[in-house]
């Protein structure tokens, strides 16, 4: 797999999903550290999840509510659950992604 992660972040479980990420669960939340190859582009899509990332290599171009936004190294997004949204990756990208499980 891709990405600059420290080795101890690469001895992680991988995420089995659209791209590439090593995984780190906790209660109410999945943390993962996701590597983008330059050209990836992700179709239109929600999830249950409240997400939050930074971005620390490369850049995110994220596409929501008719709205295009870059993100840069050092860059948070906020995606909210159920909200339709578009990524594309131009160069390649390394980002740690928290996504949190709804209250209840």
């Amino acid at each position: 797999m891709s990405g600059k992660y420290p080795n101890r972040i690469k001895q992680l479980p991988l995420y089995d999903g659209r791209f590439d990420a090593y995984k780190l669960k906790a209660d109410g939340a999945e943390v993962l550290f996701a590597s983008y190859p330059a050209g990836t582009t992700i179709p239109p899509h929600t999830h249950d999840t409240d997400n939050y990332g930074v971005i620390t290599r490369g850049e995110l171009i994220l596409i929501m509510n008719g709205t295009t936004e870059r993100f840069g190294p050092g860059d948070w997004y906020h995606v909210p659950a159920h909200a339709e949204h578009a990524a594309t990756f131009d160069v390649e990208t390394d980002e740690v992604e928290f996504w949190f499980q709804p209250a209840g």
